[in-house]
């Protein structure tokens, strides 16, 4: 039977097809309204497929959730090492997120807009993450702060407003659209330095990315 796996690299290969089906399906048409007979026809299998591989659609939502959650948490992190001047590595945070948000546009929509169908059990490991992913862009900013170059009155506050800006992307980015995913990643990490800058800070710091792995 071609739905069965048949060795684990093709049991895998059919795992992640049917992950690939389950993102493209929820981006376009939302977790609800998409039936597991719509996620095993864009992978080409039959619709019993799915649940030698799957436990359930919810569980296909969980796995592109973590996963998304994960990457996201992981860039942020490669792109700031805690030496770095404070403009470059709020620079390179703000721009690594953005950036991934943009690249990984179709995932990012499904990973940030459908987490309320997750079970209760899932949604708690997704928060998680996401408080981690929250409480690095806050440590960035805190760290500015100590060091008086940046002026930022309310941390949580700015923490949601640059986590935003990168979050709503998934909403209207499109591969074929008049912006390039670099260009967004370079504005809204420019736009994220001149919201923190302190008085008597040049206008536009003096930020060299390439020095930091983003």
């Amino acid at each position: 039977m071609g739905d069965r796996p048949n060795g684990s690299a093709n049991g895998s290969g059919a795992r992640s097809r049917l992950v690939a089906a389950a993102t493209a399906a929820f981006a376009e048409r939302g977790y609800h309204a998409t039936t597991t007979r719509d996620i095993a026809a864009r992978a080409g299998m039959s619709p019993a497929a799915l649940y030698v591989h799957h436990s359930s659609k919810e569980e296909l939502l969980f796995l592109i959730s973590r996963e998304g959650h994960h990457a996201a948490l992981r860039v942020i992190r490669e792109a700031s090492p805690d030496d770095a001047e404070p403009f470059a590595r709020l620079h390179a945070t703000v721009r690594a997120f953005t950036l991934w948000h943009a690249e990984h546009h179709t995932a990012a929509r499904v990973v940030q807009y459908e987490g309320a169908a997750l079970s209760e059990e899932h949604r708690r490991e997704i928060v998680q993450v996401r408080r981690e992913i929250d409480r690095h862009m806050r440590d960035v900013i805190i760290a500015g702060v100590d060091q008086g170059v940046f002026a930022v009155p309310d941390v949580p506050g700015t923490t949601l407003a640059l986590l935003s800006l990168a979050v709503d992307l998934a909403r209207w980015y499109r591969d074929d659209g008049r912006r390039s995913a670099e260009s967004v990643a370079d504005l809204y990490a420019d736009l994220a330095v001149r919201m923190v800058r302190a008085d008597g800070q040049p206008v536009a710091p003096s930020v060299d990315s390439s020095k930091i792995n983003c």
